[in-house]
């Protein structure tokens, strides 16, 4: 039976926050490692605050949003690249600019590490879109929370936490516009993608390394579980059976609801 694969969208601010970065990296590399005996597994890196720092600077000097893009990107890669040093022969050096080029490089090494891809595109889109072309079933968000929240938990300590949600709850709250540096709970690109390919999101502490692992493998794990998979299926059935839905059964969509983590 063939090993099920999970893509992993890590945050640059949980690789590279200025705090203990080599060591808080090689410990990741040695989960990836471990958890690669058992599941396929991806990663792909985002570019934290080394890419704040270059869109929030280029805007300032007149940049535009594919210019600030293309700086980002270029941050993405570098922590890529971090990590695959840490990986040592279990990665490549190579980083892939593509994820079709990624899917490939998933038959050559155990762990295929990427960043961004082009211009408009968040490394939680690109995340998953390898999803969709690797054929994961789960996509993990690993970012700076331990859940997804109604609100902001870091300015309200009242904010409701979700355990569970439907990827049409979590695409009825997060944010519609992209633009160079913004962040949010996931893209909705990426949701969009999740919900038609049937893949689940999983929301997790990236820098709780034990439930990390834990979500990576598929164990109950402290986060925030988004179901898509049977969300699909249902979906699907209704549509047999003569029924319509509004947005494939997704809630909604309002603008002034955000999650965030």
């Amino acid at each position: 039976m063939a090993r099920e694969t999970v893509v992993i969208s890590i945050g640059g601010s949980i690789l590279i926050p200025g705090r203990d970065d080599a060591d808080y990296i090689g410990r990741l590399a040695s989960m990836l490692d471990r958890t690669s005996e058992e599941v396929g597994v991806a990663v792909v890196c985002g570019g934290g605050k080394i890419a704040r720092y270059y869109t929030t600077t280029g805007r300032a000097l007149g940049g535009s949003e594919y210019d600030l893009d293309v700086m980002g990107i270029g941050a993405t890669r570098l922590n890529a690249r971090l990590l695959a040093i840490a990986l040592g022969g279990k990665s490549s050096r190579d980083i892939p600019s593509d994820t079709k080029t990624a899917a490939d490089r998933a038959k050559e090494v155990p762990i295929v590490v990427m960043g961004g891809t082009e211009p408009g595109h968040t490394t939680d889109a690109v995340a998953a879109m390898l999803a969709r072309d690797m054929g994961a079933s789960r996509l993990v968000n690993a970012t700076s929370v331990d859940a997804v929240y109604s609100e902001d938990p870091r300015e309200n300590l009242d904010a409701e936490r979700y355990t569970d949600l439907t990827i049409g709850e979590l695409g009825n709250l997060v944010y519609k516009d992209h633009c160079a540096g913004k962040s949010s709970v996931f893209d909705p690109l990426g949701v969009e993608i999740a919900e038609r390919e049937g893949i689940d999101i999983q929301i997790v502490d990236g820098r709780n390394l034990e439930e990390l692992e834990k979500a990576v493998l598929g164990r109950p794990f402290s986060g925030t579980y988004v179901r898509a998979r049977r969300v699909r299926s249902l979906s699907r059935g209704f549509r047999n059976q003569g029924f319509r839905q509004s947005g494939g059964g997704a809630p909604p969509r309002s603008r002034s609801s955000i999650f965030y983590v």
